[in-house]
């Protein structure tokens, strides 16, 4: 880990409130700090401000594209290999396909189970003994 503590666990990029307020309470409720924001531009302005430990990114935000935000990330130096967690609306196969030619670490479904997100974050973040 470069230089200091990191201020918070999971970053989450979502503009539909009540999936981020879902999203929030799980994250939180399963033990890690949660930060949020509801645009494209303020996920790139928060992440290079303060990396946190994952990015949980929406396909669809305002003002930058999820995919958008992917691309500039992989492209800049300290985020190149910032686990990045896209969740993507039912059907969207299409989606899928684009983030992880992007490079995208792992994907969720909406709508999504409680657990197969946290398992989800909980695998990118290699936190398998945190109690559930």
């Amino acid at each position: 880990m470069m230089g200091g503590t990191l201020a918070f666990d999971i970053l989450i990029a979502e503009d539909e409130p009540s999936i981020l307020e879902s999203l929030d309470f799980i994250l939180r409720r399963a033990g890690w700090s949660v930060e949020s924001v509801t645009d494209g531009e303020a996920v790139l302005e928060r992440v290079r401000r303060e990396l946190p430990r994952i990015l949980v990114l929406d396909v669809m935000l305002p003002k930058r594209s999820g995919f958008d935000v992917l691309k500039q990330l992989r492209s800049e130096e300290p985020t190149r290999v910032l686990p990045v967690l896209i969740l993507t609306a039912k059907g969207q196969q299409q989606d899928r396909r684009i983030a992880e030619e992007l490079g995208a670490d792992g994907f969720v479904t909406k709508p999504y189970s409680n657990a197969e997100v946290v398992g989800a974050v909980r695998q990118l973040l290699g936190d398998n003994d945190r109690a559930a």
